[in-house]
C-alpha cells in the first residue's frame, strides 16, 4: 500500500513539475483572483446597488475578465504588447461564452430565489452560490481552450521559456545502473587505485 501512495505521489509530483502543470497552477491562480473579484462586484450589485440580473452578471463578469486576461498572460508567460488577433479578439470571443452561461445562470437564479421565497442575505448568497458554480464549470474548459489554441506555440516556434520550464520539471533521480563504490571497491586489493583507462 505504502508503495502505491509513493507511486502515486511521485506520478502527481512528476506532473505537477511539467510544463502543463506549471501553467494549470499559474491559470488556477488567475481564475480564483477573477473569481473573487466577479463574486465581490457581483455581490455589491446585486446586493447593495439592486441591479437586475443582466447588468449584475455584466458588471461582474466584465470585472473578472479584465483581472482573468492580465493573468492569464502571465500564466502563460506571455510579455510585451499582445497580438491582437491571434490573442486579444479571441480571449474576448472566449470570454462572451463565458458571459453568456453567467448570465444565464444569473437569471436562473434570481427566478429561484423568487420562486424560494429567498430575501435579504439569502437571496444575494444564494445567487453568489449559483453564479459560482457556473463560473466554475467553465473553468477548465477556458483552461483547455487557452493551452491549445490560444497560447499554444506556433508551428515551429516554441512558446517562450518552454525550454526551462523543461528543465526546471525534470527530475534527473539516481542513474539505475551505476552504483556507489564501496570504500574497499575504490581503491585495489593492495591499497593501489583501480586502473581507471579500461
Amino acid at each position: 500500500m505504502a508503495l502505491t501512495s509513493n507511486r502515486l505521489s511521485e506520478t502527481l509530483t512528476r506532473k505537477a513539475r511539467s510544463t502543463l502543470g506549471l501553467r494549470f497552477g499559474r491559470f488556477a491562480v488567475a481564475a480564483i483572483s477573477a473569481f473573487v473579484t466577479t463574486e465581490v462586484v457581483l455581490t455589491i450589485c446585486a446586493g447593495p446597488l439592486h441591479l437586475s440580473a443582466t447588468w449584475a452578471s455584466l458588471i461582474a463578469w466584465f470585472s473578472g475578465a479584465l483581472v482573468s486576461y492580465v493573468l492569464s498572460r502571465w500564466a502563460w508567460r506571455r510579455k510585451g504588447r499582445p497580438n491582437l488577433l491571434r490573442e486579444t479578439v479571441p480571449f474576448w470571443v472566449v470570454s462572451a461564452m463565458v458571459v453568456a452561461i453567467l448570465w444565464v445562470a444569473t437569471k436562473f437564479a434570481y427566478h429561484a430565489a423568487t420562486w424560494l421565497n429567498l430575501t435579504g442575505v439569502e437571496r444575494i448568497l444564494f445567487v453568489d452560490l449559483v453564479y459560482g458554480v457556473a463560473n466554475l464549470g467553465t473553468f477548465l474548459l477556458r483552461f483547455l481552450f487557452f493551452h491549445y489554441v490560444l497560447f499554444a506555440a506556433s508551428p515551429g516556434r516554441p512558446a517562450p521559456a518552454v525550454a526551462e520550464e523543461a528543465l526546471a520539471s525534470t527530475d534527473p533521480g539516481p542513474e539505475p545502473f551505476v552504483r556507489a563504490l564501496e570504500p574497499e571497491d575504490a581503491a585495489g586489493p593492495d591499497g593501489a587505485e583501480p586502473d581507471r583507462e579500461r
